[in-house]
């Protein structure tokens, strides 16, 4: 699916949509570049799980848990990883294949650890369309090729 948004209120709009949507187990890697509206799509995705709380990019913790939505919320920020074995010491299985949905920002960073099962996000921007247009497709394998 491939969506195009022209403000940021489109952009987690998007996100409400899936996360209202959202089922248990469920992954999305989320990748683009810096200030291409991640956070503001995380944020949707938040609100349409159900969590009310502020939602900011957990960029230095590396993982936010948010637990009073219909369903547990992971965001994960790999940004600042190293490498994959990083993850481990933060026990991310019980996360990606626990019954809440996790988001992972940067999560070309971990391609080799994310499970198959993992729907993927890429959010472009083209300044020839406009400042705040967006691409944003969702759940297409070539996004990684």
């Amino acid at each position: 699916m491939v969506t195009e948004t022209f403000c940021a209120e489109e952009t987690f709009e998007l996100g409400r949509s899936l996360g209202e949507q959202a089922k248990p187990g469920d992954i999305y890697t989320l990748n683009g570049d810096l200030g291409v509206g991640k956070t503001v799509f995380s944020q949707g995705l938040a609100k349409g799980l159900g969590i009310a709380e502020p939602i900011s990019s957990p960029t230095f913790t590396i993982v936010q848990v948010y637990e009073e939505g219909r369903l547990p919320f992971y965001h994960f920020d790999v940004y600042r990883i190293g490498d994959a074995e990083e993850m481990e010491e933060i026990g991310y299985q019980d996360y990606f294949y626990g019954n809440g949905v996790c988001l992972i920002e940067w999560a070309d960073l971990i391609r080799e650890i994310l499970p198959e099962k993992a729907i993927p996000v890429l959010i472009e921007k083209d300044l020839e369309k406009g400042f705040d247009y967006r691409k944003i497709t969702v759940g297409i394998e070539e996004v990684y090729e």
